[in-house]
């Protein structure tokens, strides 16, 4: 049977084709004004018995696609369990959310907390600290993990915080310090959010702001244990959705095919 998983995300789209057992495609795209457009641009050429979705644009899919609907804390719980069998914690940073997912021994969400309306510690609200620094994500990783001393921000709001920014190096402040300050006003609302539910290991960091190596680091550092984080931790949620309709026989052969966790 194959299976399209596809999770709709307010910054990009991502696609996962699970085939008798192997995954078949992975792929991905920036959202747009259109995330329609952008699912159909992903599924065009290739054929599938069944489509689950996700996501924020999941329900523009049941109609248009012919989708069933999973939940992103199920996906993504799926997805992580999968390819951590030991997972029992889970923090998903994605463009605009933030989610702390506890898993028990069976598998089955425990609790789960998300952040509330404000993007604060989103990968939105990191693409415009950058910008307010003069680079992008990557860069500000970069800037961030060099420092030797961090600047406090106080700021959690973008848009009070990217201000305090823009008068931080008005006033001579290190770009790299002041990026430090940001990694840790990230990283202690995530771990605040992962406490509320408990934190055990393992511990998986997926989402696309798990491609902020200062941010995994510092996480790792305050929670003192190791932080799993897949190869390409965004597309863990879309595997999640191909995984929970395929059969118990069909996950495990998977196992020898998948590719998006490390060696």
């Amino acid at each position: 049977m194959r299976i399209a998983g596809i999770d709709v995300g307010s910054r990009t789209v991502k696609l996962v084709i699970v085939d008798r057992g192997r995954v078949s495609v992975v792929r991905k795209r920036e959202n747009s004004f259109d995330p329609l457009s952008v699912c159909r641009e992903l599924l065009a050429g290739e054929n599938y018995d069944c489509i689950i979705a996700t996501g924020y644009g999941r329900r523009l899919c049941i109609e248009s696609l012919g989708a069933a609907t999973i939940t992103e804390i199920k996906a993504a719980a799926v997805g992580a369990r999968f390819l951590y069998p030991g997972c029992r914690t889970v923090l998903d940073i994605g463009g605009q959310d933030t989610k702390a997912i506890a898993l028990d021994a069976g598998s089955r969400v425990g609790r789960f907390e998300m952040n509330d309306k404000c993007a604060a510690g989103t990968g939105r609200f990191l693409e415009v600290m950058a910008m307010a620094l003069g680079c992008n994500v990557a860069a500000f990783s970069e800037l961030a993990a060099s420092a030797s001393r961090r600047h406090a921000v106080s700021s959690t709001c973008t848009v009070f915080a990217e201000s305090e920014i823009v008068g931080l190096i008005s006033r001579g402040a290190d770009r790299g310090e002041v990026a430090g300050g940001i990694i840790d006003s990230v990283a202690s609302r995530a771990v605040s959010l992962a406490r509320r539910v408990g934190i055990a290991p393992d511990f998986v960091f997926i989402g696309g702001v798990a491609l902020t190596g200062a941010l995994r680091q510092e996480l790792a550092r305050r929670l003192n244990l190791a932080v799993q984080v897949p190869v390409d931790p965004q597309m863990v949620t879309a595997l999640g959705c191909a995984l929970s309709a395929q059969s118990n026989d069909d996950t495990r052969k998977l196992a020898h095919a998948l590719n998006l966790r490390p060696a």
